[in-house]
């Protein structure tokens, strides 16, 4: 899969991985969507892989929602950075123990579509040229799309048929 270079890949890209995250969730077996995982790291089962990919579109979300409201935050909310975030991923697999795996495929829905609808009013200069936006540090914010969607999307569907083989 090549790396988008424009917002019109981004978008396609982003809802084909989500297309096919979603048919083959829709296509797992009972005991393999209720299951836990027999490679035991933070992501245990369906749950958890959904709902971290909820945590990330939401701090997205929030990224970009608050850095055009002119409020300038990280993308990793505080105490995190990029050496610590998997303590992050730990809080947020803890928060979501008792989230049901229909409210999880439900929000997760929801969050993709509207990190997508985020994405849209961008031009493909604002997206894809670096530093475009001194919020997004030396990197574009294309980039964090696409790793909060495609990337993070190919990267549950690996888990999940890793899953399903076993």
């Amino acid at each position: 899969m090549a790396r988008p270079t424009n917002k019109q890949d981004l978008l396609t890209t982003a809802n084909r991985q989500f297309d096919k995250l979603c048919k083959l969730i829709d296509t797992m077996p009972g005991e393999k969507r209720q299951g836990t995982f027999s490679f035991a790291d933070r992501d245990r089962n369906l749950r958890d892989v959904l709902i971290h990919l909820y945590e990330w579109h939401q701090l997205f979300l929030n990224w970009v929602r608050s850095n055009k409201a002119g409020v300038l935050i990280n993308f990793l909310p505080e105490p995190y950075n990029w050496k610590t975030y998997p303590q992050m991923n730990m809080e947020f697999w803890k928060h979501h123990q008792t989230t049901h795996i229909e409210k999880a495929i439900a929000q997760l829905k929801e969050s993709h579509a509207e990190v997508l609808k985020v994405v849209e009013p961008f031009t493909d200069e604002e997206l894809f040229i670096k530093k475009y936006f001194p919020w997004t540090g030396s990197t574009h914010l294309g980039s964090y799309a696409i790793s909060t969607t495609s990337s993070h999307y190919d990267w549950a569907i690996k888990k999940l048929k890793k899953h399903i083989k076993e």
